[in-house]
């Protein structure tokens, strides 16, 4: 199955759902980033939405687009390592439907008491994403539960919004960087350069300790690989999304893999430079760019600060300049 792309009236009534909980979030070219990076970077702050992250625009979108159909669950369980799963439990909150979430042992601490904190029933089980998600996966049909991807078009109607937001904003810009976890975050990018038009390179970004998506799209098929990173669990992905890989493929301009170091430093870039607390994938993005920074001279670069949401302990010990 191929997914299809949200369309730019896709977008735009998406936006106006997304638009009842809160408003767009801003993006600035930040002086000290632009002078650390060589050239003009903007950063898109999707760290300053209600749940500190990109993801709950896909959720609201989802659950929209449910009750459009009229196939309203009594509940909904999904799989996560945080941040998607403050997306559905978001939504299902709003909407009254219960929401069970399952996260791998180990999970960070403050991602799990700000699902709680939402309502959601959260359970853990598994050494990582993938073991939750099949777990996830027979829960939802021993109880007849609905299941929530991490992946599917109506998520990406939602999370589209940010990128048309900020191509819409930063119309200069020349290359993006985003991050890639599930795959929705850069197929959303995709999804609004295409329907806006926009002339911008997206280059893909991935944990070095994390590579499915890199060595998916080199073979031309999924291949699994090992996940070791421990600071980016927003892009601890064990296995490529195929639906994800037919979109990336093709679109992607290339696909930069950034070690676990590289990300701690961006980390303490972006808060030295804007003040902003960077969680390991949302700091990515401005790990690759510095990576490349010497092909970048004259180019306006655009960033996804995709989300803010590390443990605090993690950030400090990250701040000091200790190995995660």
């Amino acid at each position: 199955m191929t997914t299809t792309l949200p369309t730019l009236a896709d977008i735009e009534a998406a936006a106006q759902v997304v638009y009842r909980s809160f408003p767009p979030t801003p993006q600035y070219r930040w002086g000290l980033l632009s002078e650390r990076l060589g050239t003009g970077c903007w950063l898109k702050h999707e760290n300053h939405t209600p749940v500190g992250a990109f993801k709950i625009r896909g959720g609201l979108t989802y659950f929209d687009q449910l009750q459009q159909r009229g196939e309203w669950p009594r509940e909904v369980i999904s799989a996560t390592r945080g941040n998607h799963g403050q997306s559905i439990g978001w939504a299902a909150r709003e909407h009254g439907v219960r929401c069970t979430i399952v996260v791998p042992r180990g999970n960070s601490v403050e991602k799990n008491a700000a699902m709680r904190a939402l309502g959601v029933d959260l359970i853990e089980h598994g050494d990582d994403f993938q073991e939750s998600r099949e777990h996830a996966m027979r829960l939802a049909a021993e109880r007849g539960a609905h299941m929530v991807p991490s992946f599917h078009r109506d998520l990406l109607r939602g999370v589209s919004t940010y990128w048309w937001e900020f191509f819409k904003a930063a119309p200069q810009v020349d290359v993006v960087y985003v991050p890639i976890g599930q795959g929705s975050g850069a197929c959303s990018a995709i999804a609004a350069k295409q329907a806006l038009g926009h002339r911008a390179r997206i280059v893909g970004v991935v944990s070095a300790h994390a590579t499915t998506y890199a060595d998916s799209v080199a073979a031309g098929q999924v291949v699994e690989a090992p996940v070791t990173t421990q600071l980016a669990d927003g892009m601890a992905c064990r296995v490529a999304d195929a639906e994800a890989l037919t979109i990336l493929a093709p679109a992607l301009d290339h696909i930069v893999k950034v070690t676990d170091d590289e990300v701690a430093q961006a980390m303490r870039a972006l808060f030295a430079d804007t003040h902003n607390v960077a969680e390991g994938a949302g700091a990515a993005a401005f790990a690759a760019a510095m990576q490349e920074k010497e092909t970048l001279r004259g180019l306006n670069v655009g960033l996804s600060l995709s989300g803010g949401n590390v443990d605090s302990e993690q950030f400090a010990k990250v701040l000091s300049g200790a190995r995660a």
